[in-house]
């Protein structure tokens, strides 16, 4: 998506239904923003194509997949080249334990969201692929305890107008 672009009281309610319910039907979703379902068909698919809306995804339970450590890693590298920094973004992407990974600006330069099965599942994850991974200086890590917010996407507020 290239720029800004401007959304109506319309557009931001069907983003704020959608962000919190991606299985809405298109009739539940016209009827929340007061439209009848063609048009509100037409302003989804525009809103997928301005890519606004990046996708659907079920919410998991990790617990209930084996998944009972979840890991913040803070990663320093030695070169922060462009070309560099590239190259390690393809490579945690290619590791399906890294959830999340975000550039930083300060004294780390990555901070990834892990997953794990359990604590030794981790250690031999940092052992064995993010530690000794070329370009990687050092690693620091905090081990979560518990998550008392976790909401994905934005804020759709008509405050944001504009």
């Amino acid at each position: 998506m290239t720029g800004k672009v401007k959304l109506d009281s319309v557009d931001r309610q069907i983003l704020g239904d959608l962000q919190e319910d991606g299985r809405m039907t298109n009739v539940d979703l016209a009827k929340r923003a007061g439209i009848s379902a063609p048009p509100c068909l037409r302003r989804v698919r525009g809103l997928e194509e301005s890519g606004i809306i990046r996708g659907y995804h079920a919410d998991l339970d990790p617990e209930s997949l084996g998944y009972s450590v979840q890991v913040f890693a803070f990663v320093g590298l030695t070169s922060q080249a462009e070309s560099d920094l590239q190259l390690f973004e393809e490579m945690v992407t290619s590791w399906p334990q890294v959830r999340e990974c975000h550039m930083l600006m300060g004294e780390t330069d990555f901070l990834l969201k892990i997953v794990a099965h359990d604590w030794d599942d981790f250690q031999k994850f940092l052992t064995t692929r993010l530690t000794p991974a070329p370009n990687v200086s050092h690693v620091k890590t905090a081990l979560s305890i518990r998550s008392a917010k976790n909401m994905p996407g934005v804020p759709v507020d008509e405050a944001d107008a504009g």
